[in-house]
């Protein structure tokens, strides 16, 4: 299945795969929301994000070149510009993921300290003589058992499987702000 995929892409005279992205001016590569902003400091259109994001990760580990294509010529300065947001965005994104797996490990970390504590609290109230004469005492010692197994695991989970779609969006990301950048102009 792989390979029917990647053959749906051109390859470049250096074997890496061409995302193709083509459009009519520059402005439309861009969020319409912020058209006063400086155009480092724009957001990328979503659905071209998208786009650069399915097909990155559509290809896989095959390195890739982002092709631009415009209708007619486009000055170096916007070209350079264009080049600088796409790197810049996809940077940003992938220091978003970061920030969300540090926070996500965070919670982890502080589940299973919470955990522990319950856990030994359990085991002391278990030791207890008042664990043979009272119901309720019993009742509330199983309870805590039962809370600290429910915040260890959550914490073990989140650590253990939680944190690998974090990594991989990282990395993609850092991918594609890294990908090289190529312009071509087709004038009618």
């Amino acid at each position: 299945m792989k390979k029917e995929i990647l053959e749906r892409y051109e390859r470049a005279d250096s074997g890496e795969i061409i995302i193709d992205v083509s459009t009519q001016k520059v402005e439309d590569l861009y969020s319409k929301f912020d058209k006063k902003s400086h155009f480092l400091k724009k957001d990328l259109n979503q659905d071209l994000v998208e786009y650069i994001i399915d097909c990155a990760m559509e290809i896989g580990e095959e390195k890739f070149i982002i092709c631009f294509n415009f209708e007619s010529q486009i000055e170096d300065t916007s070209a350079l510009k264009l080049q600088n947001s796409v790197n810049r965005f996809f940077l940003y994104l992938q220091e978003h993921e970061r920030t969300k797996m540090k926070d996500m490990l965070k919670k982890s970390v502080t589940l299973l300290f919470i955990g522990a504590f319950i856990a030994t609290i359990s085991v002391f109230m278990h030791q207890s003589e008042l664990m043979n004469r009272s119901i309720g005492y019993a009742v509330m010692a199983e309870g805590l058992t039962v809370a600290a197994w429910v915040s260890l695991w959550e914490a073990l989970a989140t650590f253990l499987i939680k944190w690998v779609p974090y990594k991989k969006k990282i990395s993609l990301y850092k991918r594609i702000a890294n990908a090289k950048i190529r312009f071509n102009f087709n004038a009618k």
